[in-house]
């Protein structure tokens, strides 16, 4: 198990997918609906950014945007962090940690096939990846 494919994560997914013009009211409608924490935004298939909930909190709301017509092209993440689904989850976890994000597209050729979610590192993988970085952390204090 600490070991799976994220294609195998991701197996059962349906794909949430939006377009650049959507309002962020009706992405989190369907966020809320599919009780998901992000939505991939794509135009002519291909990804082109994500929002996230963090991101209505901090980007919409903090900066007092209106939901009901701010588009997600103005609060999106553009050109997020990919990994393709022939990955470890482990690996997607490193990278998650490193960048100090919770959800990852999965893409192929730039097609988005699925999302991972720190939730998906729930069980096993947790573990060992807690693990990983606590000897990370003790190797940078040992060489300074």
């Amino acid at each position: 198990m600490p070991n799976r494919l994220i294609r195998d994560v991701i197996k059962n997914q349906a794909v949430l997918s939006m377009a650049p013009t959507t309002t962020v009211i009706a992405a989190a409608r369907e966020m809320k609906k599919r009780k998901v924490g992000a939505v991939m935004v794509v135009e002519d298939a291909r990804l082109t950014g994500i929002f996230t909930e963090r991101d209505g909190l901090f980007r919409v709301l903090a900066e007092g945007l209106n939901p009901d017509t701010t588009a997600l092209s103005a609060v999106m993440t553009a050109n997020p962090t990919t990994i393709t689904p022939d990955r470890k989850l482990s690996h997607a976890l490193h990278i998650m940690n490193d960048g100090g994000f919770r959800h990852m597209p999965v893409t192929e050729g730039g097609i988005p096939v699925g999302m991972v979610s720190i939730r998906d590192a729930l069980g096993s993988e947790l573990s060992n990846f807690e693990r990983e970085v606590a000897a990370k952390s003790d190797l940078s204090e040992i060489l300074g």
